[in-house]
């Protein structure tokens, strides 16, 4: 059996808490910690989501938090099937201003399928001449990554120039939960298989982000520096096979 949902409706994107939400983590002393930069251009058209977003947020003191800088959640989590696999494909677009040559992590566009039981996350990074895929277990605040006797927390990625920099590529992640294997696609063709996955992935919430990723320094963040990051989503479909 074979079923697909597509999450779109870009034209609602205003409506926060209808299909998409502003991403974010709820923190120890009850503040939320909001993915939103504050001038960001948002367009919709054609049924493409348009963000524009010159970087100015940051965070000295979590890591992940200071990572992200404008992404939106689905609203509606997206469960993993026990037998089968499970599909995520859409277009994106990444165009970057004032960002490091050859430096995908000075700034990129990005697709995160994150897994809030777990602490789990697949994802694509694209920039302007570089992109990557990123299969990763890490330490979202609040959320509970189960106790292993192995590494716990990783964040493996895998960079290549091999894409249509500029323009629209097309990506895909599936994953098979009884197999535990991750397989990535780009435009067609696999790029990257990961076997022996050591957590079930449960449920998925689908995020389209514009993010860097630098190291906090004994200073605090070091990811803003004038750039400005043009992301370009196409509707994202899930295809669930049993």
């Amino acid at each position: 059996m074979e079923k697909q949902i597509v999450f779109g409706d870009f034209d609602t994107i205003l409506n926060e808490g209808h299909i998409w939400k502003i991403g974010g983590f709820k923190l120890a002393d009850g503040s939320f910690w909001e993915y939103r930069e504050p001038n960001a251009t948002v367009i919709v058209r054609n049924g493409i989501l348009y963000v524009r977003a010159p970087l100015s947020r940051q965070n000295n003191q979590i890591q992940i938090l200071d990572n992200a800088k404008h992404m939106y959640y689905s609203v509606e989590e997206v469960v993993v099937p026990e037998e089968g696999e499970i599909s995520f494909e859409l277009d994106i677009r990444a165009r970057t201003q004032n960002t490091v040559p050859n430096d995908l992590y000075d700034g990129y566009v990005s697709l995160n399928l994150l897994d809030f039981s777990t602490g789990g996350a697949l994802d694509f990074f694209a920039g302007n001449d570089k992109y990557a895929s990123v299969y990763a277990v890490l330490p979202f605040p609040g959320v509970t990554v189960p106790e292993t006797d192995k590494t716990r927390f990783f964040c493996i990625f895998k960079e290549d120039t091999n894409f249509n920099k500029g323009e629209f590529n097309t990506y895909k992640i599936t994953y098979n939960r009884a197999n535990d294997e991750v397989v990535f696609y780009l435009n067609g063709e696999e790029v990257r298989r990961e076997r022996n996955v050591p957590i079930k992935f449960n449920k998925f919430t689908i995020a389209l982000g514009i993010m860097t990723e630098k190291d906090l320094t004994p200073a605090g963040s070091v990811s803003v520096h004038g750039q400005t990051v043009i992301a370009e989503y196409s509707p994202v479909t899930v295809t669930i096979k049993e």
